[in-house]
């Protein structure tokens, strides 16, 4: 298992297509991960540090994990079966529940849990950029540096 990092969302031209990608902390692999637009926005507004005036679903699922005295210990990318990523949220006494990357990924943010992938899932679908790409991952960055959440709306899911 290989912990993740977040290194954010972009959308995928010309179908307007929300993409998560995520990089191994010690290792040289990403992880893209074709997501909803609702996703991507709840993403980008928490790596952007944006407040917004009401809660979002993943801000009220921490608030309501936090009430109950649990705490979420890490997020999961257990599998990948016919193209669709699944995702398990892991509490403490390794209490584990189902769930979209997606919707794990905003919440691990939120809650500042670690994001793991199984290695198969990297070995099935994990690339490795080579050298000469590394400018597009360059530009990559700099395009999540220069997005906002409202590139998000209106994309199809």
């Amino acid at each position: 298992m290989s912990e993740m990092h977040v290194v954010g969302v972009r959308v995928e031209l010309p179908n307007n297509q929300p993409i998560l990608l995520l990089r191994e902390s010690e290792g040289e692999r990403y992880l893209p991960i074709w997501i909803g637009s609702v996703e991507a926005t709840a993403i980008a507004l928490e790596q952007q540090g944006v407040r917004p005036a009401r809660p979002l679903t993943h801000d009220l699922l921490k608030e309501v994990i936090g009430a109950l005295g649990k705490e979420l210990e890490q997020v999961v990318i257990t599998d990948l079966k016919e193209g669709t990523f699944f995702a398990e949220l892991v509490f403490h006494g390794d209490v584990r529940v189902s769930a979209r990357p997606s919707d794990s990924v905003a919440l691990a943010l939120r809650a500042g849990a670690p994001i793991h992938a199984a290695e198969t899932v990297l070995d099935e679908a994990g690339l490795l950029i080579p050298d000469e790409q590394e400018d597009e991952v360059e530009k990559f960055r700099e395009f999540l540096d220069s997005v906002s959440p409202e590139d998000f709306r209106g994309a199809d899911t």
